[in-house]
């Protein structure tokens, strides 16, 4: 008995701890927020003092470039997730349902991608996209994005696609459907949660990614949220407060997804692991 109660109460420890240890950062990242530059370094530290203030988002929100780095990033992201969805169930469900030749060297080439550092494809995209004329647009985003996010997006869904039985498909051909309807009427609505785990593992890369955004970009215009917080660290001055206040409105979006489609993505995620 006091053994279990020991254990139970290191258990508990460990957890205050670890919650600590991951949410004093952020409180203090939003807490910063409300202050002015001079006050973040005030000593000693405080979490609310006599400058709080919304000054840091109203400048943010009131300024066009600014709020032009959070539509880009939300377009972005929009479009790469909805490509990728579209691209990767395609595929999965061939890979999943039929015999093909080349089925397993194809297979093996996804993963191999997936084993490729980002970085070191960087020069050859930046090569690729200013010869295709693309360079700080849309596309060229978009473009590369959708390579990087669609060989793991493949993988999931067929590992999903794996766990629903095959008598599903054969019911709807029974019945005089086609191939086509069997996808899109029987088995996306039975993949949902495999779906919403795989948009969710895309947003979230495209969301902040910064490397990418960084290089194949030159104008503000076309710039996603991570390079707009980046620019405000300046050459001889640190806009503290608006770095904090950015880092907190990016961060928003992510937070209100996870908790909307928490359950879906981890259903999705152990799904797909499960059985192949």
């Amino acid at each position: 008995m006091k053994t279990s109660l020991a254990k139970r109460i290191l258990l508990l420890a460990g957890m205050v701890i670890a919650a600590l240890f991951s949410g004093l950062p952020v409180l203090w990242l939003l807490s910063s927020s409300f202050k002015s530059n001079r006050n973040i370094f005030a000593t000693p530290p405080k979490i609310i003092d006599e400058s709080f203030s919304f000054d840091a988002y109203i400048d943010i929100l009131t300024d066009p470039e600014k709020v032009r780095f959070f539509f880009n990033s939300y377009f972005v992201a929009a479009v790469v997730v909805a490509c990728t969805l579209v691209i990767a169930l395609l595929a999965a469900y061939s890979f999943s349902r039929f015999n093909f030749p080349g089925k397993k060297i194809l297979n093996t080439v996804i993963i191999s991608v997936q084993a490729v550092p980002p970085i070191t494809l960087l020069i050859p995209y930046m090569v690729l996209v200013v010869t295709l004329k693309i360079y700080d647009s849309y596309p060229a985003l978009i473009l590369t994005y959708i390579v990087f996010t669609l060989p793991y997006a493949i993988l999931m869904l067929t590992g999903y696609m794996n766990t629903l039985p095959k008598e599903l498909d054969e019911a709807v051909l029974i019945d005089g459907g086609s191939r086509f309807r069997a996808l899109w009427g029987v088995l996306v609505p039975s993949s949902v949660p495999g779906l919403v785990s795989v948009g969710l593992y895309t947003f979230f890369q495209c969301w902040n990614e910064y490397l990418y955004a960084l290089t194949l970009t030159r104008t503000n215009e076309m710039r996603t949220v991570p390079i707009g917080i980046a620019s405000l660290m300046g050459q001889y001055a640190f806009e503290w407060n608006q770095i904090m206040a950015m880092s907190i409105l990016g961060s928003l979006p992510v937070i209100v997804i996870v908790l909307f489609f928490q359950k879906y993505f981890i259903s999705g995620m152990t799904a797909g692991a499960v059985k192949n």
